[in-house]
C-alpha cells in the first residue's frame, strides 16, 4: 500500500521483443527524451538481456495491463547492470516492486552487486535509487568522463 492506494501486480520474465516490452520501452524513451534530452536508446541493446544471467521483466496490474518494466544484464561475474527501469505511474510503488524483484533475481543468478546509470538532471530517478539503498560510485564504462551521468551501486548479498 502506498499513499492509501493498493496496487496488485505480477512481475513476469518476458522477451524484450514482445509487444508489451517494446511499448513500455518506447514510453520510457519518450519520457527520458523529455526529461534529459536523450532517449537512452543508445545505452541499451535488446540482445544484452537475451544472454545468460540476464533478465527482462514486465509488471502487470490486476487488469493485466502492463504498468512497468526493468532488466538486468551482466557486466562481470559478480556485477549486473540495471537497465530500462520504468513505471507508467509514479508514486504507486511499481518501480520499487520491479527493482526489488530484479535484486532478488540477480541474487539467484549469482550476482553480488547491481550497478546502474542515470542522468543527474533526472532528479526523480536519482532520489528513487538513493531511497532504495543505492549509493553513488565513480562513473564506469561508457559513462566515464560523462559529467551528465551519475552511477550507483547496491550490494545485494
Amino acid at each position: 500500500m502506498c499513499g492509501g492506494i493498493e496496487i496488485t501486480m505480477k512481475i513476469i520474465s518476458k522477451s524484450p521483443n514482445e509487444p508489451d516490452s517494446l511499448s513500455l520501452m518506447n514510453e520510457l524513451s519518450n519520457e527520458l527524451e523529455t526529461i534529459t534530452g536523450n532517449s537512452g536508446k543508445g545505452s541499451f541493446n535488446l540482445d544484452d538481456v537475451c544472454v545468460a544471467r540476464s533478465l527482462f521483466v514486465v509488471a502487470y496490474d490486476e487488469n493485466e495491463e502492463p504498468v512497468g518494466c526493468g532488466a538486468i544484464r551482466p557486466i562481470s561475474k559478480n556485477i549486473a547492470e540495471v537497465k530500462r527501469m520504468y513505471a507508467k505511474t509514479k508514486g504507486l510503488g511499481v518501480g520499487t516492486e520491479i527493482l526489488h524483484h530484479l535484486e532478488i533475481q540477480a541474487q539467484k543468478l549469482g550476482y553480488s552487486a547491481l550497478w546502474l546509470e542515470t542522468r543527474l538532471i533526472n532528479k526523480q530517478a536519482v532520489l528513487f535509487y538513493e531511497k532504495n539503498g543505492y549509493h553513488r560510485i565513480p562513473n564506469y564504462g561508457k559513462y566515464i568522463n560523462n559529467f551528465e551521468a551519475v552511477c550507483f551501486e547496491k550490494n545485494i548479498i
